[in-house]
């Protein structure tokens, strides 16, 4: 590696990039209007069987009997969670759960004696569907219970309710839409920025002869992607930049900058990069290239958690998404820029780390300047 030649090339690239009106809006412009557009809609936001994690803090007969009518409505599935867990907001909102349920101590005694008693629901606000599902469920099996104890199981009495219900956002109260949004929307820009690109300038560059021409200089198969993965990485922290500043100033973002962000998007770019390299290695012609592009890029925009929380999806569906790259590289920002859940975002960048080393080295491996 000669860092001369790696400038050289990076300038060159920064130039023919700058000039390329296309190149820049997908780079910088495109995530602006997706996260303007998403904020707007969802500004004022606070079928498939949700699970809802709940925390009984009783375990009275009649909590159990309150949970177990919750699973009854076919609406809920109910997996109870000890205390062991600590917060359960915060418990939910680093495992990217949905939905959780918290059912305090006396619950039971207060319920016997007629005393009003509050139980806390925490939902995402970035799944309504999920939201929904769970608010719906507990709302009538609340309903049931108050009626048959207050009423005696007659509604036209004139009866107090006696169970409320507070309702909450996973991770904080203060937490809305455009909170999970903003990560999302920088792993999008890590996504498409380089795999469009490095798959189409792969194509173009082998269709017009200038990777033979590059053959003739000392620049290096590897200087010349290590080139493109800085300007890509350069590319992230300004995309990164807009994508929290907008998401701060105009929409009120609840992010906390954490220097564990960082490395994400670093080692994000060197995947995407690599990633697009190599799939343009299978691609003859740019038009091939945006096929290819597109079969990669595609599924992981909208199944990686980019728009909607991977924990809405069936058991199947999560199990795809958890195979792609972008899923780790989007999970491991929201444990740093929402819970501060460094453990867990460690363990993301580390199978990232892992997937772009092997990549970075196929793609050099693959890679030749002139075709056999």
């Amino acid at each position: 590696m000669n860092p001369r030649r790696i400038g050289g090339d990076l300038s060159i690239v920064a130039h023919g990039y700058l000039r390329n009106p296309v190149a820049l809006f997908f780079s910088l412009i495109f995530p602006v209007i997706l996260i303007l557009l998403f904020g707007l809609i969802f500004a004022s936001t606070g079928a498939t069987t949700v699970t809802l994690y709940a925390q009984d803090f009783d375990h009275s007969s009649t909590s159990v009997a309150f949970l177990r009518a919750l699973n009854e409505t076919h609406l809920v599935q109910v997996q109870v969670v000890g205390a062991s867990v600590g917060n359960l907001s915060t418990y939910l909102g680093q495992n990217g759960d949905s939905a959780g349920l918290v059912i305090p101590q006396g619950f039971g005694q207060n319920f016997t004696a007629h005393r009003p008693v509050k139980v806390i629901l925490y939902t995402n606000p970035q799944d309504a569907a999920s939201a929904g599902a769970a608010a719906g469920a507990l709302q009538g099996v609340i309903s049931a219970f108050n009626l048959e104890a207050a009423c005696g199981g007659n509604s036209s009495g004139n009866c107090t309710p006696i169970i409320g219900a507070s309702s909450l956002n996973v991770g904080s109260p203060t937490y809305s839409y455009i909170d999970y949004l903003v990560p999302g929307l920088i792993g999008f820009s890590i996504l498409t920025s380089p795999m469009f690109s490095m798959v189409d300038v792969t194509a173009s560059y082998r269709q017009d002869g200038l990777f033979r021409q590059l053959s003739l200089t000392p620049l290096t198969r590897g200087e010349w992607l290590a080139s493109r993965f800085i300007w890509y990485t350069m590319l992230t922290f300004a995309s990164a930049a807009l994508m929290l500043v907008i998401g701060s100033a105009i929409f009120g973002a609840h992010v906390t900058f954490g220097i564990w962000l960082v490395p994400f998007l670093i080692v994000g770019p060197l995947f995407f990069v690599s990633l697009g390299m190599l799939a343009g290695t299978v691609s003859r012609t740019p038009e091939t290239a945006a096929v290819v592009g597109n079969v990669i890029t595609f599924p992981m925009m909208f199944l990686a958690g980019t728009f909607f929380p991977v924990s809405s999806f069936s058991p199947g569906l999560q199990l795809v998404a958890k195979a792609l790259p972008l899923y780790y590289v989007i999970d491991g920002m929201n444990q740093v820029l929402l819970f501060n859940n460094i453990p867990r975002a460690i363990g993301d960048l580390t199978v990232v780390l892992i997937g772009a080393v092997i990549v970075f080295g196929l793609a050099i491996y693959f890679f030749k300047w002139r075709d056999e």
